[in-house]
């Protein structure tokens, strides 16, 4: 039977945390059958107090003193009660021993560390958190060295295996090296199955990572989470000292600040056990922690995928593109945290980065260009073979043009759309012309075209003029040199002529002529 305040936790774990039975049984340490049961029911019952028999009275105290001497069960105190000459039910004894048995509070061992020899790792559900138009769950990823109490830790998106695995590689190279062992839960990143009586079942890739970096795995029991309560207690500190109060802005920005945190206040603080800051005790076992090899470990998660017609690649929620020859194709798709990357039979044909929202569309620009090749050229083709049914010369003018110009298709472009504007008889009769000139090129042709327009007369409207018109007019002034004597005439003499005249009239030379005639 748990209490309301028990009550009231899972009602508020279901219904706001939306965990499910399992995960809140493991949180409050209870059978997944009681929490079905209470789930279910809309508000808190308490249990009915049963009447106990009375003929138990007279062995009331019998049963006090059987539970101060031995922590006997109830089935052992009912056989010894018969004997006494009790005849009442077992379900009578059972319940007045349930109420009246000492209860036991559970104490905890004081775990003591080696440097360098052991780390906890743990999740921790840090709220909602919004991304783009979607609202993803944030956890955090903390590790947590057992000798110093050194802490690293990343807020994530997903607790799925490869930010499991990759969170470990970035803790490796955070401390420097590695810890020889490793304690987890039972997370599925971690634990497949942990049998009471058989060897734990460790997640294939999690036990790959511990063999390449050498450290040994080691699974607490289940729903057993103080045995790794340094972690556990950590998680506890970051929600109450890092995220209390902090907006959750974007992921990015709650890293960053972490960063700082983990600098200035979670690893230089007096810790509370060991009186001493961690990152002083950290020094003592940076130097014995396992180095880290030259080969980084690869954290990616593995899936065989298929490209639709669109040449896209479906994965959590969103779509991916691949190069446009690549679609309808059989791919392997490799997840990381933060990068999405496509193979096709072992070469790389795309790498995305990896969005977090959901129903989104993420094509490289790059991936289309083929497709849009493949209709260019055929548009190309179309308008090449159009420009060759033009005439029985077009399939000799466009080898020349392709021997004297670097761009024949963008000059059969240009003269297709001068049969627009001309006509195709005008442009049929410019290409033989230029065949014969052996000028290959759409400004000939162009020439040629614009030349024949000119020299066609442009006949215009007749205009009639008005008689208001005629007063309208600006008539030029008449020019009087035509009228001017000194101008030749025929009906005058020749200016020599005239010369002659006036000389003879002239009385100098009278007197000179009369002189000579002496």
């Amino acid at each position: 039977m748990i209490d309301y305040h028990t009550y009231c936790q899972i009602k508020n774990l279901h219904e706001n945390d939306k965990l499910t039975p399992q995960q809140i049984a493991r949180k409050l340490r209870l059978t997944t059958k009681t929490v079905k049961k209470w789930i279910k029911k809309d508000r808190y019952e308490q249990r009915k107090s049963r009447v106990l028999d009375k003929i138990l009275d007279p062995f009331k105290a019998s049963v006090r003193q059987l539970l101060s001497k031995h922590e006997y069960t109830a089935v052992q105190i009912f056989q010894q009660l018969e004997e006494q000459g009790y005849r009442g039910s077992y379900s009578t004894v059972k319940d007045f021993v349930h109420q009246h048995r000492p209860t036991k509070k559970q104490a905890y061992l004081t775990l003591s560390f080696e440097p360098a020899h052991s780390a906890q790792v743990d999740f921790g559900y840090c709220g909602k958190i919004n991304v783009g138009n979607t609202i993803r769950r944030l956890s955090v990823f903390v590790i947590t060295l057992c000798y110093s109490r050194l802490i690293y830790l990343e807020f994530i998106l997903s607790e799925k295996l490869e930010h499991f695995l990759m969170g470990h590689c970035n803790a490796f190279k955070f401390f420097g090296g590695m810890p020889k062992e490793i304690m987890v839960d039972n997370c599925k990143a971690a634990i497949l199955e942990h049998p009471r009586y058989n060897d734990v079942v460790v997640n294939p890739r999690y036990l790959d990572l511990a063999n390449h970096y050498g450290f040994k795995i080691k699974a607490c029991g289940v729903r057993k989470p103080y045995q790794k309560g340094r972690v556990e207690s950590n998680i506890g500190y970051i929600k109450s000292n890092f995220l209390n109060g902090l907006t959750l802005s974007s992921l990015a920005a709650v890293n960053t600040q972490a960063k700082t945190w983990l600098k200035t206040i979670a690893n230089v603080r007096i810790h509370g056990q060991t009186k001493r800051m961690p990152i002083e005790l950290f020094a003592d076992e940076k130097s014995l922690l396992i180095p880290l090899g030259l080969n980084h470990y690869d954290c990616a998660m593995t899936k065989e995928v298929r490209s639709n017609k669109l040449f896209r690649v479906h994965y959590d929620a969103n779509r991916y593109s691949v190069p446009a020859e690549y679609s309808s194709s059989h791919l392997t798709l490799y997840a990381y945290p933060d990068t999405i990357v496509l193979y096709h039979n072992g070469k790389l044909i795309a790498r995305h980065s990896r969005s977090y929202e959901r129903n989104k569309d993420i094509e490289d620009p790059s991936h289309p260009k083929q497709l849009l090749e493949q209709r260019k050229n055929a548009r190309e083709q179309k308008m090449l073979a159009n420009f060759l049914s033009l005439s029985p010369n077009a399939e000799t003018y466009y080898q020349n043009l392709k021997k004297k110009r670097l761009n024949p298709t963008q000059h059969i472009k240009k003269i297709m759309a001068l049969t627009e504007i001309y006509g195709k008889e005008k442009v049929i009769r410019a290409l033989d012309d230029a065949l014969e000139l052996h000028a290959f090129s759409s400004e000939y042709i162009t020439n040629l075209l614009e030349q024949r327009q000119a020299v066609e007369p442009h006949i215009k409207a007749l205009h009639l003029m008005r008689k208001k018109d005629y007063l309208q007019q600006d008539i030029p002034p008449v020019d009087m040199n035509a009228y001017d004597i000194d101008r030749h005439c025929p009906d005058e003499p020749h200016n020599s002529d005239k010369t002659n005249l006036q000389s003879n009239d002239d009385p100098k030379n009278m007197d000179n002529k009369k002189e000579n005639d002496q």
